[in-house]
């Protein structure tokens, strides 16, 4: 059964949830979170800095199809191993602002987990403003990358 991100963003807040179930053991999971190998290969974007540890910072940065660079960043709050990782998220260069992400890791069952996200905007209408774009479809597309690659041990392996 494929499972599908669900995203609820309900009218007038300034917040949306995003849940995704996996098939995948909690530690697996988070991997996807904690290694910058396979963090590039999901987010399909080049890790420049990823510090797991309260008050580390990430950078990453991707290419459009023009060869245009975009680079996305931020500040890690908390950083729980298998349980939680609280930080911001900023998109460079663009009109969103800086966003607060809280990620929690669940153990389902011994080979599943779930991801639930919240993620609040600075208004209403930035929330809604993302949410005009391909935002649901580029997440959703990023969770199967995970479940894709992590269900392929030799794609992911320190060489």
């Amino acid at each position: 059964m494929e499972r599908k991100t669900k995203i609820n963003a309900e009218d007038g807040k300034q917040e949306l949830t995003i849940t995704r179930e996996f098939d995948l053991p909690l530690e697996l999971l988070f991997k996807a979170y904690e290694e910058p190998e396979i963090v590039e290969q999901w987010m399909g974007t080049k890790v420049l800095k990823l510090e797991n540890k309260k008050h580390g910072g990430y950078q990453f940065e991707t290419t459009d199809p023009k060869g245009n660079k975009h680079r996305f960043n931020g500040v890690i709050h908390e950083f729980i191993p298998n349980r939680k990782i609280t930080r911001t998220f900023e998109m460079e260069n663009a009109p969103f602002g800086v966003q607060l992400e809280f990620l929690e890791f669940e153990q389902l069952t011994e080979d599943t987990s779930k991801l639930n996200m919240q993620v609040i905007y600075r208004s209403v209408a930035l929330r809604d403003e993302m949410l005009k774009l391909p935002f649901a479809q580029g997440i959703n597309m990023a969770h199967n990358r995970i479940q894709e690659i992590l269900n392929n041990p030799d794609s992911y392996r320190e060489k």
